[in-house]
């Protein structure tokens, strides 16, 4: 249970509204296995949400200082590309914790790693930029997840104290970043698993955004 109805609700975008996780997983394991490199799938969990220096240097760590990223990158984004050529679905749920939000005239921001272009190329398509009162995006901030800059820059955004907002988090990036903003946080896991560094961070955990919904509902 909430302790109290939010003022607002923070989104993540990646593996939250849509789902582009999965796609950037596969594709990650697709070009470890193109390149010979044997990676593992916890290797993406742990930098799943993640910035290029993250991503880059848990794989030097990882995989050694030799590893050859620009080879690995391209290979990556080659997958992508072809993974994401007829377009990236919908989470279950986003249209009803909209809606709710609506009727409950609660506000909604976006803060998410992608940039701006890759916002509206994937929710352009259904029509949901115009139900989020601010998106702040990669280039909006100077220290991304999981410091607290993108969720302190969308609670200024939406004149709120962090403190009254939910952040939905999917990645363990992300709900490190909302965490340490100071707002309530609830992990809607998607390729990475909750742990207990994850439990500890949230206020709940939750399968879906359905889920989401119906704990939104309870709170007086």
């Amino acid at each position: 249970m909430l302790p109290f109805r939010p003022h607002a609700v923070v989104f993540d975008m990646d593996g939250l509204l849509i789902e582009s996780e999965v796609l950037y997983r596969d594709s990650f394991l697709a070009a470890s296995e193109e390149g010979g490199h044997g990676m593992q799938v916890e290797t993406y969990q742990k930098v799943c949400g993640s910035p290029w220096d993250v991503i880059t240097g848990t794989i030097f760590a990882d995989y050694g200082a030799d590893f050859p990223m620009d080879a690995f990158r391209d290979a990556w984004l080659r997958h992508l590309g072809v993974m994401m050529a007829e377009g990236v679905s919908l989470k279950p749920g986003v249209a009803e914790i909209l809606d709710l939000l609506d009727r409950l005239d609660i506000r909604r921001a976006i803060a998410t790693s992608s940039q701006h272009t890759s916002v509206t190329r994937h929710l352009g398509p259904y029509d949901l930029l115009r139900r989020f009162d601010t998106i702040v995006a990669r280039g909006d901030y100077t220290e991304p997840k999981p410091a607290p800059m993108p969720y302190l820059t969308a609670a200024k955004r939406l004149g709120l104290e962090p403190g009254r907002c939910l952040a939905l988090e999917d990645s363990y990036s992300g709900v490190r970043s909302a965490a340490s903003a100071g707002m309530m946080t609830i992990m809607v896991p998607d390729v990475a698993p909750p742990t207990e560094e994850m439990r500890e961070k949230c206020v709940a955990v939750m399968g879906d955004l359905h889920a989401v919904a119906s704990l939104l509902l309870r709170v007086v």
